[in-house]
């Protein structure tokens, strides 16, 4: 579903990736793990098309999307939820979702919410509060289904839990966790190393600009010479 290839990244002159590589099949959940500053959010936003790489390629179910702008990653399939949420908070919840569904057609956008509403029965009962009334918990999960609201192949998420109480945690892992068993494909960035390898099938860790190491997730989980040498705990 999802190949990068030596991508690196810069801001000015300062190298915030570096030659990185990892893939993603279709139907897995992939977690990306490592301190703050060693890239990720960097990473996403690179193979999210918000930010353009100057080396490497990214390559989306064969088609090669590297530096295409958001909108087109959006067509391709590829949808973010972006770290902080970013929702539009003096907006309802109704027309944040219906914002999520921009490209595609007015019926098909109603139907969709419709659906999501469902799915996400806190945003039924509160589908026309504004969304700045919404707490943390809920508001991740807007923000979550604003960006299923385009039907994509592959979501992104960055860092899905933060700022949110362990429960709420919980709460957005097992999120995670059904989306998966859904057949959904996910890319996650992660401060929360050891919950989100309970969910995730395979991950990377990174640091300073690279990927450091990959291995199974349950793997990842009992190496406590990784935890201590790569995420300070």
């Amino acid at each position: 579903m999802l190949e990068v290839a030596g991508l690196s990244t810069r801001y000015g002159a300062i190298t915030a990736l570096r030659d990185a590589d990892l893939s993603v099949a279709a139907g897995e959940v992939v977690a990306l793990i490592g301190p703050n500053g060693a890239g990720k959010t960097t990473l996403l936003n690179t193979i999210s098309g918000l930010l353009r790489p100057v080396a490497g390629c990214v390559t989306v179910d064969g088609a090669d999307l590297t530096r295409a702008a958001p909108d087109r990653m959006l067509r391709a399939g590829v949808a973010l939820v972006p770290e902080h949420r970013r929702i539009f908070r003096d907006l309802t919840v109704e027309e944040n979702l219906l914002l999520g569904g921009v490209l595609i057609r007015a019926a098909e956008r109603r139907r969709r919410v419709k659906e999501l509403e469902a799915r996400f029965e806190v945003l039924a009962r509160k589908r026309t509060v504004p969304a700045g009334f919404l707490s943390g918990g809920e508001a991740q999960q807007l923000a979550i289904a604003r960006a299923l609201m385009s039907d994509p192949k592959l979501v992104l998420m960055d860092e899905p839990s933060l700022g949110l109480a362990p429960v709420l945690v919980d709460v957005v892992m097992q999120l995670i966790a059904d989306l998966r068993a859904s057949g959904r494909t996910i890319l996650v960035v992660e401060q929360n190393a050891a919950k989100v390898l309970e969910v995730a099938d395979r991950a990377y860790v990174m640091r300073t600009g690279e990927v450091v190491e990959e291995a199974p997730a349950h793997e990842l989980a009992t190496r406590t010479d990784l935890f201590a040498a790569y995420l300070g705990v």
